[in-house]
C-alpha cells in the first residue's frame, strides 16, 4: 500500500520541494496551505505522517498539532522557520514528534521522514506479536499489546514518543544511554536530529511517570552521561 503524507505549509515552493522529493520516493502526497484545512485532511484522510509548518493562517501549526494529537498517533514533523528554543519545545510538548528549522536540507528532512515511517510501521507490528507485560516496579507496569502504561491502578496519558522511550530504558534497567544513542533507538535518527529533542521528552515523560518530577526517582540522569531507568527504585 502507498504510504500517504500529508504537507501543512502555506510556501508554495515548500511545498513543491516536499511533494518533488516525497513523491520521488515513492509517497502520496496532500497538501493543505492553512491549518484549518490540514487538520481536516488530517483527520480524514488518515496521513502516515504530517509535515507541519507553524506559521499557517486560521490555524497555527500548534493548535494543529494539539487537535491533531487528541485523534491519532500519527507521526509529526514540524517545520518553522522560527529560532526560538520555546517554539520548538512548545511543538514537542505539544505531541510533535520532531522539529526541523528552514532553510532544511532536503536529504536531512527525508532521512527523518524515513525514520519515522520506519519507527511506525515496526511499532506495528510489534504490537501485533508481542503479548508481554513488562513490570517496572510494584503497580507500575508496561502493556504492549494496548500499549498503555499503568501506574497506581491508572492508565498514564503518554504519547507513542513517550511510551517507546519508557519501554526501551525499561528493558534495560540501571543502563545509562546517551542522548545521541536514545535519538538513534528510540527515534531512528542515525545521523540527523537535535538531541534537544531527547531532553524535552523526558522531562515530559517524568511529568506523567514520577510522583515528583522534580525529584524523580525512576527515570535518572547520570551527569554528563545521559539517562537510564532505576529498576531499583
Amino acid at each position: 500500500m502507498e504510504r500517504k503524507i500529508l504537507v501543512v505549509d502555506d510556501e508554495k515552493p515548500i511545498v513543491d520541494i516536499l511533494r518533488y522529493n516525497l513523491e520521488k520516493d515513492g509517497f502520496a502526497v496532500i497538501e493543505a496551505n492553512d491549518g484549518a484545512r490540514g487538520l481536516e485532511l488530517a483527520l480524514s484522510e488518515k496521513p502516515d505522517l504530517i509535515l507541519l509548518d507553524i506559521m499557517l493562517p486560521k490555524m497555527d501549526g500548534f493548535d494543529v498539532c494539539k487537535k491533531v494529537r487528541e485523534k491519532s498517533d500519527v507521526p509529526i514533523i514540524m517545520i518553522t522557520a522560527r529560532e526560538e528554543e520555546v517554539d520548538k519545545v512548545l511543538g514537542l510538548e505539544l505531541g510533535a514528534d520532531d522539529y526541523i528549522t528552514k532553510p532544511f536540507s532536503v536529504r536531512e528532512l527525508m532521512a527523518r521522514v524515513k525514520a519515522n515511517m520506519r519507527r511506525m510501521a515496526s511499532g506495528s507490528e510489534e504490537k501485533a506479536q508481542n503479548e508481554e507485560i513488562i513490570t517496572a516496579d510494584d503497580g507500575f507496569f508496561i502493556d504492549c499489546v494496548k500499549y498503555e502504561v499503568v501506574k497506581g491502578g491508572k492508565v498514564l496519558d503518554l504519547t507513542l514518543r513517550e511510551f517507546e522511550l519508557l519501554k526501551y530504558l525499561v528493558t534495560q534497567p540501571d543502563r545509562i544511554f546517551s542522548r545521541e544513542a536514545l535519538l538513534s533507538n528510540v527515534w531512528g535518527y542515525e545521523f540527523y536530529g537535535d538531541v534537544r529533542t531527547v531532553d524535552v521528552t523526558v522531562r515530559r515523560l517524568r511529568e506523567k511517570v514520577e510522583d515528583d518530577s522534580s525529584n524523580p526517582v525512576y527515570i535518572l540522569t547520570k551527569r554528563g552521561v545521559g539517562y537510564y531507568f532505576n529498576k531499583r527504585a
